[in-house]
This record gives structure tokens, sequence and C-alpha cells, in this order.
């Protein structure tokens, strides 16, 4: 009898050593050396598929030797390869090939240069090989989904070859170029005479098109997110990472096909080209001091697609904000339109509010106050199908996310000795969100006369009250450092008492007694979660602690960013400020591009910082992490309905002072803030709003 093996790990393609080139919903994924190889997850990946497998240069049949690489953009990345069997004589090379990518929303275009610096004439073969495979990002995701390139199927000399796959077709564009089919692909040549100290250059272009227009739930490219240009002055880490981090936003921003004119973050590269809830509601509430415009288009589009009935197959239910959408055929083993997510509806609700806070025009707030009313009474009245008390999430039809939460890995949630809670599960954050939205829900409804009986602002602040003393009764727990809030309640009612990263959820939120919240930044502070790179995901005093664990123990910038923003808001400023200081000593490892998450190396004992080698960058949540970094340094708070913007500077982050932060927008302003080597505050807006500068 033959035994079969033991589930063994999943090889799953390595992302953190390729070249990521993008605009939404195209990335070009390739070698530091520019060639896209048939190896892993490189390829053009457009919507949930790779439409090129292979774009690989040659010169005489020698690839050029990588001498250094740069991205000038989200979108624009620069190659330098050496051609080393051509040219002068002697050590110093004299040829060499110069290799400019653009993404665009259709597809890659790329600008090969053959630069003669000999003193004699050269004469080459320049060759691009190219193929397409049309592997779903799922498979890809799972494996690298290797399956060899097609041969084409349309061929139109010189310059053109193409491919088809049901509904999407490839093109490749190369002028004066002489193209040779083959089984696995096509070879484009140009024969090349050069002289002496000039060069040659070539265009390639590929373009994907559907057929019959995009497919159902496929969004469309957006002109950036909206905002004006934004610049740092000051620290250069700070400066470098904002730059980088805001183009990388714009270069994710999608729109959504039944309004185009609204414009949402796609959750990030490459495998999330879509529209998330939590994900999409986080990007647009840290990236409100840039203007209100993202979360404007990110909340109407979601509204649009916000559940209607009951319906156990995809979680979905009145009221209830969606978790992802995808396009049929990408190959997702979720449904195309999915809602198992306990959180993004108290998410949608707190975007709301605090867009209207940072001056979301009264008339658009107004036209969202119905799905709001909907978003509340799924919040209050099904989120709770036990009748405990607590919002709870169970995948009832077997085939969804185990956990649904942020951390919906399948070991997320676990006890101190590594054991996997059982569900139902009501996480310690979905509890907080929830506390915070009925009050956001309730501060709206009064400013817009809405609501009544069950649905009224009072009976939300009711309802909030009785959480925040039952969550005080009920979840905390001690351990050998004293007490906090646990994770979450498994299936048994029992806390899962594992000192993790959501704790960092929990303030800001109003659940908290402010002794209470002391307690929780003490322990966000101590060693085993503030690794000095940011803050860990589990602590390392956990039996289940792996610095690669996906949810156990590794660093996600955006996780650490909703921590730094609770704790500024509670007035914990030094644990903010030293988090915050954890992920500007990371960003030059990253060319100061975070990725999704990082591992959980300990910077006090002088571990190195690495990556997670699957990690999605750039992603959405960890990009806009410098706008939350940087409202939490200033302090900066708006109240455009009550006339008042507050920047309170705070001495724990005075090794970022003196700072100048342009592009800031309150009340569709622009505002400029600047802090002196001090910590004094000088602003500048046209917005109808009383500064406070406190001293």
């Amino acid at each position: 009898m033959t035994v079969p093996p033991a589930p063994g790990p999943v090889p799953q393609p390595f992302l953190h050593d390729l070249v990521s080139c993008l605009k939404a919903p195209t990335v070009a994924l390739s070698g530091a050396d520019g060639q896209i190889r048939p190896a892993g997850a490189q390829g053009v990946l457009a919507h949930d598929r790779r439409i090129v497998s292979e774009l690989r240069v040659d010169v005489d049949g020698h690839e050029p030797a990588p001498a250094g690489h740069g991205l000038r953009g989200a979108g624009h990345a620069h190659f330098t390869g050496l051609v080393r069997h051509l040219g002068d004589p002697g050590a110093d090379p004299t040829v060499r090939l110069e290799r400019q990518r653009f993404a665009r929303p259709d597809g890659v275009a790329e600008r090969l240069e053959l630069v003669n610096n000999a003193r004699e004439p050269i004469t080459a073969t320049v060759r691009a090989h190219v193929a397409a495979d049309f592997a779903t990002a799922e498979a890809i995701k799972h494996d690298g989904a290797q399956r060899g390139g097609r041969a084409p199927s349309t061929l139109s000399s010189p310059g053109t070859v193409g491919w088809s796959d049901g509904d999407l077709i490839v093109t490749v564009t190369a002028a004066n170029a002489v193209v040779d089919a083959h089984e696995g692909g096509a070879v484009l040549s140009w024969p090349v005479e050069l002289p002496p100290r000039t060069s040659w250059t070539a265009d390639v272009e590929v373009a994907a098109a559907f057929t019959g227009g995009p497919p159902a739930n496929a969004f469309g490219p957006a002109d950036g997110a909206g905002w004006d240009a934004v610049a740092v002055a000051g620290r250069s880490d700070l400066a470098r990472l904002t730059e980088r981090s805001v183009d990388d936003l714009a270069a994710l921003a999608l729109s959504d096909p039944l309004e185009p004119s609204d414009t949402f973050l796609a959750a990030g590269s490459p495998w999330f080209f879509t529209l998330f809830g939590r994900d999409s509601l986080w990007a647009a509430r840290f990236t409100l001091p840039l203007g209100t415009g993202l979360a404007r288009g990110t909340l109407r589009t979601l509204a649009r697609r916000q559940g209607r009935r009951h319906d156990p197959d995809t979680a979905e239910a009145p009221g209830k904000i969606l978790h992802e959408v995808r396009i049929p055929a990408a190959g997702s083993w979720l449904p195309p339109v999915y809602f198992g997510t306990v959180d993004a509806t108290a998410l949608w609700i707190c975007l709301l509010h605090d867009a209207w806070r940072w001056g979301l025009p009264a008339a658009d707030v107004a036209e969202l106050l119905e799905p709001l009313e909907g978003a509340l009474h799924w919040l209050t009245e099904e989120a709770d199908p036990d009748g405990d008390g607590f919002l709870e999430y169970v995948d009832t039809s077997g085939r969804g996310l185990a956990n649904q939460g942020w951390k919906d890995s399948g070991d997320s949630i676990q006890y101190p000795d590594g054991t996997i809670a059982e569900p139902p599960i009501a996480l310690s954050e979905a509890q907080a969100y929830a506390h915070e939205a009925a009050l956001a829900g309730a501060a709206l409804l009064d400013a817009f006369g809405r609501g009544s009986g069950r649905s009224s602002s009072g009976a939300l602040r009711e309802w909030a009250a009785a959480l925040r003393e039952r969550f005080a009764a009920t979840y905390w727990v001690s351990d050998e450092k004293g007490r906090f809030p646990a994770i979450a309640l498994d299936g048994a009612k029992r806390p899962v008492g594992t000192v993790t990263s959501n704790l960092g959820h929990l303030l800001g939120t109003g659940l908290l007694r402010p002794d209470e919240a002391a307690v929780v930044a003490d322990r966000l502070g101590r060693p085993d979660l503030d690794a000095g790179y940011g803050l860990r995901t589990m602590s390392a005093d956990a039996a289940g602690f792996n610095p690669l664990g996906y949810h156990a123990g590794s660093i996600w910038p955006h996780d650490t960013a909703i921590a730094v923003r609770g704790l500024a808001a509670d007035g914990f400023a030094d644990v903010a400020a030293s988090l915050a200081g954890g992920l500007l000593r990371v960003a030059p490892d990253f060319a100061y591009r975070l990725p999704e998450l990082f591992a959980g190396t300990d910077a006090r004992a002088g571990e190195p910082v690495l990556a997670y080698p699957a990690a999605c960058r750039p992603q959405a949540w960890s990009a806009a992490t410098v706008v939350a970094l940087l409202q939490a340094a200033l302090g900066l708070t708006a109240d455009v309905p009550a006339g008042t913007l507050r920047v309170a500077p705070h001495a724990a982050f005075a090794d970022w002072f003196p700072l100048r932060v342009e592009g800031l927008r309150v009340a569709g302003r622009p505002l400029t803030i600047a802090v002196d080597a001090a910590g004094r505050a000088e602003v500048h807006t046209s917005a109808p709003v009383v500064v406070d500068t406190p001293e």
C-alpha cells in the first residue's frame, strides 16, 4: 500500500528580490537584470492573468551582465547591462544595453538602447524572446504555475505577434523587428550596425485587451489618487519614504466601472489588484490628510456593493460591507464577490465619519446616509448571531475564510501554548471597531438629523456603552507580566490569552478606559512586541512565535501604524514614536518601498532586517503608513464641522524635527505644516478652520 506523503510547505513564489513596475491593474515583475524569465512569479500580470511569461533580451545570444537598476517611479524602471563580448579590448566595458520599462494600465512598454562607447564600429543582433502562458494569479501565487509559453495565435510581419486566451488578446509590437514564431512563443530580432560613440534604440510594446469589453468585476485604471504633490523636507529617510509611498499609492489607484469618477486603492501588487473592504478602507483612512476624494470614492464604490440579502455561500447579509471582489475567471477559491469579513462594515462607518471630520462636503456625506443606516443595522443587529453581545464570525459554508479579521490565516488565533482556537471567534479589535463605529454613526445621525428608535443616536451610544462594559468584564486576562486584553474569545467563550499586536487596534477607539489604555500602551512598548523595527504581530514570548510567521511574529507596517495612531490619540506619544521610528529604520532596507510584511527580528539584539520573501510590494496600506506616521508626529487632527484644526507636535518625535510637509489638504484647501527644531508648529491654510497650535 502506498502511503500519501505528509503535507509539506507551500512553494509560494518569492517576490522580495523581484523588481516591481506597476500601473494598476498591470504589474511587470522581473529580476534585477530586467529580464522577465519563465520562473516563479516573474511576468507581466493584468486582470489576474499573466499576459507575458517571458521577455528576455540578448545580444548575439549573450545576455547582458547586470550593472545596476533603479526605479524612477512606481511605473518606470531602468536597467543597465554590460555587453562584454563586444567593444574595445581591455578591462573597461565599452558597450552596454540600457533598458527602460514603463508600466501602463493595459500592458508595458520597453525601450532598448544599445550604446557603443567603443572606438570601433560594432555589428550585432539584438533579440527579444517573448512568451505568454495566461496562468491565473491564484495559480501563480501557489507555486509559480510555470506551464511553458504558447505558440502565437496571430503573426503579422514585420514586428507584430499576438496570443489569445478566450476573451483576452495580447499583442506585442516592435517596429522593424523580424518575428520568428515557435511553439513556445516568439523571437523578435534586429540586426544592428553601430558606429563608434553612437547608440541604437528599439521599442517593444505589450498590450492586452478584452474582445467583448472588460469581464465582470474588472476594475478600470484611474488617473492617480487625486492628491496634490506631497513634499517632505527634513529627515532624508522620511522624505524618501514619503516620495516613494505616495507615488506607489497613485499607481495602485483603480476606478469603479459603475462610476469611473470614483477612485479607490487596489489592495496590493501583484495578487490584489482589486477592491478589498478592509484594506481599501484603512488605506483611505490613513491618507485623509492628503484629501477626502479617495475616501469618497472608496466609500461610494463599497456602498454600491453593500449586502442586500442573506447568502451563507458568500457570507452576504443586508447592510454588510464586502471583503473582496474577484474576476470569475481568475481562479480564486473564494466566491467572486465575498463578504467574509467581520470588520469592514465598522471600518466603513469610521471612514465616513473621519472623512466628514476632514471636510468631505455635506452633500457627499448625505448621499451615504442610507448605506450608513444599513451598515449600523448589520453592526448592532446581525453581527452577533449567538446573542452574547459580541461580534463574532464563523465560516458556515466550509469554503470561505476560517478567520475573518485582518489576521485571516488559519493559525492567527492561537493560545500562548500554540493551540489553535476553535470558532466562532470574537476578535478583540472587532469589538473596538464596532464601539468606535457606533459612536461615529451616532455623531453623523445627529449632525444630519437622521435615525429613530433602535437606530437613533441615543440607542447607538447606549449600545456602545454596554459593549464597553461587557468587554472590560470578559476580555481581560493576566500573565506573568500583568493584565491585558485577550486577542479573542473562542467558540466556548474562553479568552484566547496571547499577547499580540491586536492590542494596538483597541487604542483610539474609546473602548478602553484611560487606565486600561495605559496598561495596553505599556504592553505595546515592551521588547517582546516592539522589536525595534516595528510592532510584532505576536509576542516573542508566545510558544507559537515565528519571526517569519505570516501573523505569528512578523511585522506589518500598517499594523504598526494603527497602533501608532491609537497611541498618539490616547496620549502615549513615547511608545508611538518608538514604533514609528522602527519603521523608518527599516525603510532603506526595502528601498523605501515598505512591503506588506517583513520578519519580526530583534533590532536591539543586532539581528538584521529580513524580508518575508512572498510579501506583496507595494501594498496599499503599507504605502499609506507613512502618512499615518506623519499625522502622529505632527499631532494633526481635524474637525471641520466644528471649525477646528489642531497641530500639536510631541517632544517624543523630536528627532523628526525640523520637518515641513506640503501637499496636505483640509476641507478641500491646501495645508502646509512646518515644525522647527524646538517642536513649534507653523500652519498655512485657507480652510475655514481655527488652527490650534498649543505650546
